[in-house]
C-alpha cells in the first residue's frame, strides 16, 4: 500500500530551511520517495491556517520506507540543521 508524508511547514528562517532543504536533497528518492506536492497554501477555504504555509506531500511505496527514510542518518543531521528555522508538523497517511 502507498504510504505519504503529508507535512505543514512555517519557516521563520529561510537560510537555516535552506540548509535542511539542501542536506537531505535527493535522499527521499533513495526510499522511493516521490514528490507529489511542494508548495504554499494560496488559499483558505476553512479553518485557521495561513496564506503562505508551505505543504509538502511525499508518496513512498511502504510506511515502512518513510520510516527508514525519517531515520536515515542523512535524514537527521539535515533535521538538526532545521531545528529553529521551521516548524514542521508531519504525518504519515496510508492509501
Amino acid at each position: 500500500m502507498a504510504a505519504f508524508i503529508v507535512a505543514t511547514v512555517d519557516i521563520n528562517n529561510p537560510d537555516g530551511f535552506r540548509q535542511y532543504v539542501q542536506a537531505i536533497d535527493g535522499l527521499s528518492a533513495s526510499y522511493g520517495g516521490e514528490a507529489i506536492v511542494k508548495s504554499e497554501v494560496t488559499d483558505v477555504m476553512e479553518g485557521d491556517v495561513a496564506v503562505g504555509q508551505r505543504v509538502v506531500i511525499i508518496k513512498f511505496p511502504t510506511a515502512d520506507a518513510i520510516k527508514s527514510y525519517l531515520n536515515d542518518p542523512r535524514y537527521q543531521a539535515g533535521k538538526a540543521k532545521r531545528a529553529g528555522a521551521a516548524k514542521v508538523d508531519m504525518r504519515i497517511v496510508v492509501d
